[in-house]
C-alpha cells in the first residue's frame, strides 16, 4: 500500500504558500531598503554583490513556492470533481472527517476508500504535468519546512492540523 506521501505533503502546505512567498517578499523589500544606510565597515561586511545574491536567491525560493502552488492547483483541477472536493475540504478547509461525510452525502468506507484513490490521482497528475515524486524530492530540497511536513507523513505522525482525522477512525 503506497502513502502518496507527497501528495499528502503538497496539499498540507499549499495553505502556507500564498503567506511564506509574502514574507519572503518582505525580507526582499527590508533587505533592498536597508542597503541606502550601509555605511563603514557595514560596506565592507554587506556588500553590493551579497545583497544582490540573497536577494535573488529569495525570489529563486519564491518562483519555486509559487511553481508548487500552481501545480497543487492544476492537478486538483484535473482529478475527478468530487474527489477534489474531499480533499480540499480535508487539506485546504482542514474539515474533520464527519463533516465531509455529511456534506458530501457519503459512508465511512466510501470516504477513506476515496481520500486513498484522490491521492493517488492527485501524485499521478503532478507528475503527468512534469513533477514526479522524485522531481519533488530535488526541487523542493531546499525547503525544510517542507520535508519536514514529508518527513511527518513518513513516520506516520500526522501534522497538528490533521489530527482531527485519527479520531474519526
Amino acid at each position: 500500500m503506497q502513502n502518496h506521501v507527497w501528495g499528502k505533503t503538497l496539499l498540507s502546505v499549499y495553505r502556507y504558500l500564498d503567506r511564506i512567498a509574502d514574507a519572503i517578499d518582505n525580507i526582499i523589500e527590508k533587505q533592498a531598503v536597508q542597503t541606502s544606510s550601509m555605511l563603514g565597515s557595514d560596506a565592507l561586511t554587506h556588500n553590493t554583490l551579497a545583497l544582490a545574491n540573497r536577494i535573488i536567491d529569495l525570489s529563486e525560493r519564491k518562483v519555486k513556492l509559487i511553481n508548487i502552488k500552481l501545480l497543487t492547483e492544476k492537478a486538483l483541477s484535473s482529478i475527478d470533481e468530487k474527489g477534489a472536493k474531499i480533499l480540499i475540504m480535508k487539506y485546504f478547509d482542514n474539515a474533520s472527517c464527519e463533516d465531509i461525510l455529511s456534506a458530501l452525502s457519503l459512508s465511512r468506507r466510501t470516504y477513506f476508500r476515496r481520500i486513498g484513490e484522490m491521492e493517488a490521482a492527485f501524485e499521478a497528475s503532478c507528475s503527468q504535468f512534469g513533477f514526479p515524486m522524485e522531481r519533488l524530492d530535488s526541487y523542493l530540497a531546499g525547503e525544510a519546512w517542507i520535508l519536514n511536513v514529508k518527513a511527518s507523513f513518513e513516520k506516520g505522525t500526522v501534522a497538528k492540523p490533521l489530527e482531527r482525522e485519527k479520531i474519526c477512525l
